[in-house]
């Protein structure tokens, strides 16, 4: 399926053209008709010579619905650039045209309409003005054809024309990830919400979920149309009608895409790069203030301009453009962006939500072009080297169908310059700093609390910056090539051994042996600082109950065994007769006993003690 999209000057005949053509009036809004004005877009279809059906969208050419003639611009498979015989081209033929050019419309075909109001050396001129006009654009070598709706004239050769030009334009895309970008939303009473769009990327089928975004909202497919007739799939290149469920219209709008759930992602910014028109009046500058659209998304933003201070007409830049509200697009679409009266440049969208880059930082210029023009291991290279990432999102970010990310990824495997572990894909050199990270982490906690035997997990991982999905294949490769061990449940670097001065030393000897000499009844009043007895504690030299009582450990174990052959001999134990077996207080039985509790080697009930 193909789409044909309409581009001109306003008045100049598109719609009269399309309805000549295909017998449907896309003229759909009462004040079009009224007015005899494209304000929004219309849609139709029609069956080539060859049997091709095609869709076809009709969009405005007044210069106040721009904005909507680029809502149906994306997607198109070839472009009618209408040009009135009687009056030749006209501003928005200029600007319709940069848009063709700034959206790699893969093909084009310049139609004259009218040709019944004008002289045939009239039309001559107006030929040799577009030639002007067309020089250096994708349109300048695409066929002419002269038509008059009202007559007929050029009717049929022209869709001979569009058939040759058709038979020419690459395959669609099917990467397995649908995306509607939607452009209109309504309801059909007893039928639901319905949305209509061009279908990218992949299939699309009755019954499946779906989710619509900026605002993840879920729905499922109800039907499908496509020119008026039920379908149970469209593929993708399809103009469709999509009945959705469990969804209102009144929470849909153009700019919203319908997608696989969890396929896109909410994005504020994008790196681009951008080409201005060779019909800018004035040069662009750095941080100038522009309004985003790609497909039918839009949102007011910023422009960055990374590699200078302006952009002039028909010049080239790297640029991020921070947006004010999210859009939902992915790597790879087209967009274009414009000032408030005039379209000023377009281009492509290589990364989403990336960090803010330096100006005129030659390493991330060197990234974007890469993520431009790269081969495909250097592309999925870049993105392992900024973080892991699962193949599905691998694909999804750099729009490489299955079999090229097998092979790139078999490529980049076999060089050990990435690794695999499950579904996620680790760049070798990302792995290496990461294991870094951890090690300077534990350092820094190990150099701020000298007495402690490891580090927390946890302190090591967020520190580090790594998400929990990657943090024990980083962990493992970090204990593998013996930069880091294991204490217990923490961590630290390979042969880290706390040292004590010789005043903690002698402390620490008191200690112990005044916890040797009291037994069951070990001396609360004389306990070492914080830092020493969390450190005698890891070691497992001594028993903090948390109650401000503290055994030795050889002490503990015994009555831990002693309360233990109790309990089996005779089912249970009492706080009286835990404090008669050793011949201690009150406050040491109990402080012993919830110790116990807590390593669940006991379960008390009241005031009785059972094994667990």
């Amino acid at each position: 399926m193909h789409v044909v999209g309409t581009a001109g000057h306003v008045d100049h005949g598109k719609s009269t053209l399309v309805r000549a053509l295909t017998g449907i009036d896309p003229d759909r809004l009462r004040e079009e008709k009224e007015r005899g004005l494209t304000i929004d877009l219309g849609f139709a279809w029609l069956t080539l010579p060859s049997g091709r059906e095609v869709s076809i969208v009709d969009v405005p050419g007044h210069e106040r619905f721009i904005k909507n003639m680029l809502a149906g611009a994306g997607g198109v498979d070839l472009a009618l650039l209408v040009v009135a015989a009687d009056e030749g081209p006209m501003p928005q033929t200029r600007e319709h045209l940069a848009i063709l050019d700034l959206l790699d419309v893969p093909a084009g075909i310049v139609v004259i309409t009218k040709a019944d109001l004008a002289e045939a050396e009239y039309i001559d001129l107006v030929e040799a003005e577009l030639d002007d006009i067309l020089a250096g654009t994708r349109l300048a070598k695409a066929p002419r054809v002269r038509t008059s709706a009202s007559t007929g004239m050029g009717l049929d050769e022209l869709k001979r024309v569009m058939d040759a030009a058709l038979d020419a334009t690459p395959a669609k895309r099917d990467l397995g990830r649908p995306r509607l970008p939607i452009d209109r939303a309504f309801t059909i009473q007893g039928f639901g919400a319905v949305v209509t769009g061009t279908l990218v990327d992949g299939a699309l089928e009755v019954g499946q979920e779906v989710e619509v975004n900026p605002g993840r909202i879920r729905a499922r497919v109800r039907g499908l149309q496509r020119h008026k007739t039920k379908v149970t799939r469209l593929e993708p290149g399809t103009r469709a009608a999509v009945n959705l469920s469990g969804i209102r219209a009144e929470d849909l709008e153009r700019g919203m895409v319908l997608a696989r759930p969890g396929a896109l992602t909410p994005v504020y910014a994008v790196d681009v790069r951008i080409r201005a028109t060779s019909i800018l009046g004035h040069p662009i500058s750095h941080d100038a203030g522009i309004t985003f659209l790609s497909a039918t998304s839009e949102s007011e933003g910023k422009l960055r301009l990374l590699d200078r201070d302006e952009l002039a007409a028909g010049q080239e830049a790297w640029a991020q453009i921070v947006l004010e509200r999210e859009v939902a697009v992915s790597r790879g679409d087209h967009f274009v962006i414009r000032t408030p009266n005039d379209t000023v440049g377009g281009g492509r969208i290589l990364a989403l939500n990336p960090k803010r880059h330096r100006r005129n930082h030659a390493p991330t210029l060197e990234g974007l072009a890469r993520q431009l023009e790269g081969s495909p291991a250097e592309r999925v290279l870049d993105l392992l080297l900024a973080a892991p990432q699962g193949r599905a999102a691998i694909a999804a970010s750099l729009d490489l169908d299955a079999g090229m990310l097998a092979e790139t990824v078999s490529e980049l495997t076999t060089e050990d310059v990435v690794r695999i572990e499950g579904d996620r894909l680790y760049a070798t050199a990302w792995l290496e700093s990461a294991v870094g990270r951890c090690l300077a982490a534990a350092v820094e906690y190990l150099t701020a609390n000298p007495l402690r035997p490891g580090v927390p997990r946890e302190h090591v991982r967020s520190t580090a910056k790594i998400v929990p999905a990657d943090f024990e294949v980083v962990l493992a490769l970090a204990i593998a090539s013996g930069r880091i061990e294991e204490r217990g449940s923490g961590l630290a670097p390979v042969g880290y051994e706390v040292t004590l001065s010789a005043k903690q030393r002698a402390q620490v000897d008191a200690f112990l042996a005044a916890l040797e000499a009291g037994r069951y009844s070990p001396p609360t009043d004389a306990l070492p600082e914080p830092g020493l007895l969390a450190l005698l504690t890891g070691e497992g030299r001594v028993v903090d109950t948390g109650a401000g009582v503290v055994f030795s450990a050889a002490v503990f174990a015994e009555m831990e065994e002693r309360v233990v052959s109790h309990i089996q001999t005779n089912g249970q134990v009492t706080l009286a007769e835990a404090r008669d077996l050793f011949d201690t207080s009150r406050k040491y039985a109990q402080a012993f006993l919830e110790a116990l509790d807590s390593k669940k080697v006991t379960r008390r009930t009241g005031d009785l003690r059972t094994l667990r």
